[in-house]
């Protein structure tokens, strides 16, 4: 951690002379990592507090380090639901901003930003604004997956959804091939609001990307009943597993078993919100599973005109290449957002965790060059082994958001590990 960071429940104040803001720092990528152990990073998960709550419109105000985890707790019950949820609730709604977090239902209802009103923000002359989809415009859509980069987020309106119950009426169906689940993902998109599965990228041949294709919606009063969801206790990974533990035999292993632990092709049944939402929550600090070594995730959005064929080269590249895991996720995207970095673009994303290992730079290179060629993207978020130069290529809206910092931060004030690697940022 960063010498300097400050922990901080006073983000007005705290952010003067910071360059940068950190919310939990769960973040893959370092894109919330100091350039310098010098730079003053604010810790902002202290800021926490909510301002203000409509129940008529399910507007919310609140600082940027109030956390997903405790919206959930506090405005299920009530009847309210972030609009869009990541694969984690241990995130910050300023983080949510920054990064323009998209999730099992982008084909419905966009990124997070689509739903954001206002934002409070310190910008880098230390000027405090007020912007929105009608006032500072550009700073406002700029903000939204500009990885903190143009202020430090102070405050966050966003407008909630309301839902019926506390409980997802989910269907499961066991395909047998990549081909079958991307199929069964386009089928799923126009009647389910939530479709996401995981696949298995370690198999090749006809069996390559079998997978679990999951959909899912809020259920009904009468299909919930009147009981709340339970609470699981949490569970923690107890220890750092030996860097070997996690090959391709004990990865082959865990993916059959994965595979084969839903006995019926079609599944339909009632769920709580937490392992639909957020499996790998149930386990804290999974991460141990990968050993001292670390790994990494690599995500990215293959667009709809290069077409199913486009995500089968892909898994055959990736599959070759030897950096995939037990967790492939493939989801489908909506049309792009507003935010000028927002990640998704219409087509399917995916995403894969891969160990550290001296291959892995290698392994990136290739799955972004096959990307470029695409048309596609890959998500700041999560990343930090991209080469500016494969950025450049894949980011054609890349001079608009450097325009905006050089009208919004000329000196280039605020910056991260992550802008120097990519934006040329000095270090």
């Amino acid at each position: 951690m960063p010498g300097r960071e400050l922990l901080s429940e006073n983000l007005e104040a705290a952010t003067r002379g910071a360059v940068l803001c950190r919310g939990l720092g769960r973040s893959y990528g370092d894109s919330s990592l100091p350039a310098r152990l010098e730079d003053k990073v604010v810790g902002t998960q202290l800021a926490n507090r909510i301002l203000a709550f409509d129940a008529e419109t399910g507007v919310l105000r609140a600082e940027a380090g109030f956390c997903l985890a405790e919206l959930n707790r506090l405005f299920m019950p009530r009847g309210f639901f972030s609009p869009v949820t990541p694969g984690t609730k241990f995130v910050t709604l300023g983080g949510m901003v920054a990064s323009d977090v998209h999730g099992k239902n982008h084909h419905v209802a966009g990124c997070f930003g689509a739903h954001v009103r206002a934002l409070r923000m310190r910008l880098a002359d230390e000027s405090l604004v007020e912007c929105s989809p009608t006032e500072h415009t550009d700073l406002f859509y700029g903000t939204i997956g500009g990885m903190g980069l143009l202020g430090h987020i102070l405050e966050v309106e966003v407008t909630l959804q309301r839902i019926p119950s506390p409980w997802v009426w989910m269907e499961s169906e066991r395909v047998g091939d990549i081909d079958a689940y991307m199929d069964g993902l386009s089928r799923a998109a126009p009647t389910w609001p939530m479709t996401m599965g995981w696949i298995d990228c370690l198999h090749r041949g006809r069996n390559m990307g079998r997978g679990i294709l999951m959909a899912g919606r809020w259920a009904t009063v009468e299909e919930a009943g009147s009981e709340p969801p339970r609470t699981a206790r949490d569970k923690t990974f107890p220890i750092d597993l030996p860097n070997w533990a996690l090959n391709s035999f004990t990865a082959r292993a865990f993916n059959t078993a994965y595979y084969h632990r839903q006995l019926q092709r079609h599944v339909t049944k009632l769920v709580s919100p937490d392992p639909f939402f957020y499996p790998l929550d149930a386990i804290l600090h999974w991460n141990r599973a990968y050993g001292s070594r670390g790994f990494t995730q690599y995500q990215c959005v293959l667009p709809r005109a290069a077409g199913a064929p486009a995500v089968r080269e892909f898994m055959e590249r990736l599959t070759k290449l030897g950096g995939a895991s037990p967790l492939c996720v493939i989801k489908d995207c909506g049309p792009e957002g507003k935010g000028v970095l927002s990640f998704p673009l219409e087509g399917t994303s995916i995403a894969v965790d891969m160990a550290v290992s001296p291959a892995l730079q290698g392994i990136v290179d290739s799955l972004n060059e096959f990307v470029i060629a695409t048309g596609g993207r890959i998500y700041l978020t999560k990343d930090s082994f991209t080469r500016p130069e494969h950025f450049r290529a894949m980011e054609p809206r890349l001079p608009s958001f450097l325009a905006l910092r050089e009208k919004w931060d000329p000196k280039r004030r605020l910056r991260s590990a992550q802008s120097v690697r990519l934006f040329g940022d000095r270090a």
